[in-house]
C-alpha cells in the first residue's frame, strides 16, 4: 500500500487506546477496565462477551459516551471524545450511535413510525424527511407493515425490530447493541439477529454486548473481558443470514 493509499484510509469507527476505568479509591477501588485497547473497523460484527463483572457494561457505556475513562483515549469515527462538553456529546451520540436496548425502550401510544421517527426530530429533521427515513429503516427490518402499530400491537421480536429501525435512522457510524435478545423467545431472537445480518452483509459497523454463545456466533470477531482486560479476541466465520434486500446510505444523516 503506497503513503497516499493509507492517508486517503478512513478513520475505524471505534478506537480504544489503553483505557482504564476505575470506581471509588483506596482499598475499595474497583477496576472496571484495565488498560483496555480496542480498535473496530468499518463493516465490523463484533461480539463482546464476560461472564457478570468482567468489564463489558462498563465499556459499553464509554463506547456509548455515557461514562469517560479515568485515563486513556477514544476516537469515535475520528473524533477524540475526550474533552466534549455534555451538549457535543449529546450530538455525537445522535448521530453518530444507534443503540438497541434489551429492554426495547418504545414510547407506548406511539405508533412504530413515530417511534423511529424520535432520533430525527430531536436533530431537527423536518417533517417530510423524518418520516421518509423512518419508513425506510422500518422496511429494512421487515416492518413495513406494522408501521403504524403502537408497541403494544407488536410482539416483542418486533418491537425489538422498532428499536432497531430507530437505532439505524440516523445512519449512525456504528450500531451498538446491549442484549439485544435478552428479553427474546427463541423464535424472534432468530428474526432479530437474521436482521443483525443482514446489516452486518450490507456493510454496517456493529457490537454487541452479550453473555449468549448463540448471539456471538453470528459476529465475524468476538472479544471476550476478564477482570477488565481482554483476553480474547477471535476472527471467524459467522452465521449469515440472505443477502439483503434493502440498500441503506448515509446521505444527509450529518
Amino acid at each position: 500500500m503506497t503513503v497516499q493509499a493509507r492517508a486517503r484510509r478512513p478513520a475505524p469507527v471505534l478506537d480504544l487506546r489503553d483505557v482504564t476505568k476505575v470506581y471509588g479509591t483506596g482499598e475499595t477501588a474497583v477496576h472496571a477496565l484495565q488498560g483496555v485497547t480496542l480498535t473496530v473497523e468499518r463493516g465490523d460484527f463484533v461480539a463482546i462477551m464476560g461472564a457478570s463483572g468482567s468489564g463489558k457494561s462498563t465499556l459499553m457505556n464509554i463506547i456509548g459516551c455515557l461514562d469517560a475513562p479515568n485515563a486513556g483515549r477514544y476516537l469515535l469515527d475520528g473524533i477524540d471524545v475526550a474533552g466534549l462538553d455534555e451538549r457535543s456529546l449529546a450530538i455525537l451520540r445522535n448521530r453518530r450511535i444507534g443503540f438497541v436496548f434489551q429492554s426495547f425502550n418504545l414510547i407506548p401510544r406511539m405508533s412504530a413510525q413515530a417511534n423511529v421517527e424520535l432520533p430525527l426530530a430531536y436533530g431537527g429533521i423536518k417533517g417530510a424527511d423524518r418520516r421518509r427515513r423512518a419508513l425506510a429503516a422500518l422496511r429494512e427490518v421487515g416492518l413495513a407493515d406494522r408501521t403504524r402499530h403502537e408497541p403494544n400491537e407488536l410482539s416483542g421480536g418486533q418491537q425489538q425490530r422498532v428499536a432497531v429501525a430507530r437505532a439505524l435512522v440516523t445512519a449512525p457510524a456504528l450500531l451498538l447493541a446491549d442484549e439485544p435478545t435478552g428479553a427474546l423467545d427463541s423464535g424472534s431472537t432468530a428474526d432479530v439477529l437474521g436482521v443483525f445480518d443482514r446489516l452486518a452483509l450490507a456493510g454496517r459497523t456493529i457490537i454487541v454486548i452479550t453473555h449468549e454463545d448463540d448471539v456471538a456466533a453470528h459476529a465475524k470477531r468476538v472479544v471476550r473481558l476478564v477482570d477488565g482486560r481482554i483476553v480474547e479476541d477471535v476472527r471467524r466465520a459467522p452465521v449469515t443470514g440472505p443477502p439483503p434486500n434493502v440498500s441503506w446510505t448515509t446521505e444527509g444523516a450529518r
